[in-house]
């Protein structure tokens, strides 16, 4: 079995740091264009990148948890080639993740004009140890705005709600209860829809739960490789 971490939009493995120190044998991987190689378009062009990945180091049995835009990878994962899991943790993400439209625009206006300021300094790492928040907006700047964009857009074109029912492996979903990106109400569609499907709600976590509870979420996701 092998566990492996996938980040979210513009990000970046290191975000998974309290993660991959707790599961020894764990792997945080950095998706294509982030900042190495070409960025991929979709959720599906990451899923099947991400096969590649998988079959090229011949892991088998694969438990691949996903934040946001990782979570949608998983997902799309498990539809096109359950065969290689053993099961899925998507975290802070769902079967449709829409974007709003102000965001798409202004990060086109500052791909288009790099001398804009690329704003990292929001609340969004507020919860996040800073020196673990100082090491994610370091990467998020390498991977560029245009990184960003790349993975919004893909989000914005994400949707498996119709598809969620088809899902066969087994299924573990994590949100932060004051997530207000991906709120916990996707998570309770996505367990639903999927058969055998349970979630773990984190009581004060918000998108990053998995960076800001790192306890908490580790000894789900530890649950969960248990019940495998």
């Amino acid at each position: 079995m092998k566990l492996i971490f996938i980040h979210g939009s513009g990000g970046c493995r290191e975000s998974w740091q309290y993660q991959t120190d707790y599961f020894k044998n764990s792997e945080a991987i950095n998706l294509p264009g982030h900042p190495d190689g070409d960025l991929c378009p979709s959720v599906k062009a990451y899923a099947t990148w991400l096969r590649t990945y998988i079959h090229d180091r011949g892991y088998t049995d694969v438990v691949m948890a996903g934040h946001s835009l990782g979570g949608a990878i998983a997902l799309q994962y498990a539809l096109n080639y359950p065969e290689d899991l053993a099961g899925i943790i998507p975290i802070g993400s769902g079967g449709r993740l829409k974007v709003h439209p102000d965001v798409l625009k202004l990060l086109e206006t500052i791909v288009a004009d790099p001398s804009r300021p690329f704003d990292l300094n929001g609340n969004t790492y507020d919860l996040i140890d800073p020196a673990l928040a100082a090491v994610i907006k370091k990467r998020a700047l390498e991977n560029t705005p245009a990184a960003f964009l790349n993975d919004l857009k893909a989000c914005n074109a994400f949707d498996v709600m119709d598809a969620l029912s088809t899902i066969t492996v087994t299924v573990l979903a994590i949100v932060g209860d004051q997530d207000i990106m991906t709120p916990p109400k996707y998570t309770r569609f996505m367990v639903e829809k999927i058969t055998g499907a349970r979630s773990v709600i984190i009581p004060g976590g918000t998108h990053f739960v998995f960076a800001e509870k790192p306890v908490e979420v580790n000894q789900a996701i530890e649950g969960f490789i248990r019940s495998l």
